[in-house]
């Protein structure tokens, strides 16, 4: 890899060189969704964040391998004590569906929605409900460890026996106590302990034998298990939102540790939230929408994935339904400006100093902690550079294996009728020289083949006009 990729390590709260324990592919691990309701944009930017390391990490010249975890086995409302509702249960009970068919609905309705913002599909995508005898397992090694206890039906992860908890999030175990809400649970012994099997009650849907009597999974041991199953007791990366570092990932990783007794993770990256008018957007608080309805305002979904390219991924995003549509005209006239260059032709040759300039650049904003502001703005400046229009197309596309905007879909979709590129790459050098009646005569030539010219100070853009 030419240019190593520095990211912000959230266990040490640093910016890390990544280092992938197999030089040949970087191992990584991302939290998914639990599919009881549709995912919203707020969460798609998470998974754009981390579509956005893959990208970058191949661009830079590293093979990754990723499991996104399908969380189908619902959890808990009520972290602190592992109370309240089953979210899979009350969705079932609400849509009158069992919770594999719920599962199945919305895990279908997640994996259309990463299509539309161009997430690369991971490598594998564990359902929970497959995992109950890997959890299981590491749940009895807790036990014989001295990390976990049962109480009844119950098993707990006593937290004090992992002196180290709290290093992720920055929280005491003190601090945990003096927080805690309502009546402790009188089955643990402290009431920081969080639950890693549940008993089922008699009306429980989803139920697993166990050595601990009938039950079901907490929410943090899941993640445990799909991850050390499918990428082994140590990996690279594990990603997922800023909501995730406490209670889930502090969980993991004591979960984790104190199961293999050694680090499991190398680095945690979290992407920041998405705000809509100034509020986190979130399901609890109705405040979202998905992204088939910024298609139905008439945007293309992928100015969603434009607007999220403005912001560091570890910075919050407010999301403004003027900022979405004016995403989407700067990613329309992007495209279009992309199709006219590529039309306009123009020699191949090796690349001048200037792209190799511009090229470097990129790749150092991007192996930067993912800097796509920076990058972004050079995509600008390379539409602004007296280069050849072939030579903007050329870089502008090559950043687009990062991008993922579909630049060159003007092109693809719109290709010029036989003799139009000629014509405008003739008209180009026409306004260059300031022959204005050759440029409108050439003009004409082109609305007869249907190719509809405008002008700009960016230079000329064009569009295919069909009958």
């Amino acid at each position: 890899m030419g240019i190593p990729l520095r990211i912000y390590n959230t266990l040490g709260r640093r910016k890390q060189e990544l280092r992938a324990l197999d030089p040949a592919r970087v191992t990584i691990y991302s939290c998914g969704p639990t599919v009881y309701r549709y995912a919203h944009v707020g969460n798609l930017r998470t998974y754009v964040f981390s579509d956005l390391l893959r990208r970058t990490l191949a661009y830079l010249g590293q093979e990754t391998r990723q499991v996104m975890n399908i969380t189908d086995v619902g959890h808990l409302t009520e972290d602190d004590f592992d109370r309240g509702e089953d979210k899979m249960l009350v969705s079932a009970r609400l849509e009158k569906k069992s919770p594999e068919e719920i599962a199945e609905f919305y895990t279908a309705a997640f994996l259309e929605d990463l299509g539309k913002v161009n997430v690369v599909p991971a490598d594998d995508y564990p359902r929970a409900t497959a995992y109950i005898p890997e959890m299981q397992a590491i749940i009895g090694r807790l036990i014989d460890r001295g990390h976990a206890y049962q109480a009844g039906a119950n098993v707990y992860y006593d937290i004090a026996s992992f002196p180290s908890y709290g290093k992720l999030s920055g929280n005491t175990v003190e601090n945990l106590l003096a927080g805690t809400r309502g009546e402790p649970d009188p089955r643990k012994k402290a009431p920081g302990d969080f639950t890693l099997w549940k008993g089922a009650g008699a009306k429980r849907l989803q139920v697993w034998d166990s050595p601990w009597g009938p039950g079901f999974p907490g929410w943090h041991i899941e993640c445990s298990a799909m991850s050390t199953t499918l990428l082994g007791e140590r990996f690279d990366v594990h990603t997922g939102g800023a909501d995730n570092v406490f209670p889930h990932h502090e969980a993991e990783i004591a979960q984790s540790e104190g199961a293999f007794g050694h680090p499991v993770v190398s680095c945690w990256v979290h992407g920041e939230h998405l705000h809509l008018a100034g509020a986190r957007m979130a399901k609890s608080a109705g405040n979202f929408f998905r992204i088939t309805e910024i298609e139905e305002r008439g945007h293309d979904p992928l100015a969603f994935r434009y607007l999220a390219l403005q912001a560091r991924y570890r910075t919050k995003l407010n999301l403004s339904l003027q900022g979405l549509a004016g995403a989407d005209r700067a990613l329309r006239q992007l495209r279009e400006r992309v199709a006219a260059w590529t039309a306009a032709g123009g020699p191949a040759g090796t690349a001048t100093a200037a792209e190799t300039e511009l090229g470097e650049r990129f790749r150092a904003a991007v192996a930067d902690d993912l800097d796509l502001p920076v990058a972004m703005a050079l995509v600008a400046e390379v539409g602004r550079a007296d280069l050849p229009g072939s030579v903007k197309s050329r870089l502008l596309l090559d950043f687009d294996r990062v991008l993922a905007l579909d630049l060159g879909r003007e092109t693809a979709e719109s290709a010029l009728p036989a003799g139009a590129a000629e014509l405008l790459e003739s008209r180009a050098r026409a306004r260059a020289a300031r022959d204005f009646a050759a440029s409108d005569r050439l003009r004409s030539r082109l609305a007869e083949l249907g190719v509809q010219v405008s002008d700009g100070p960016d230079g000329q853009r064009w569009k295919v006009v069909r009958a």
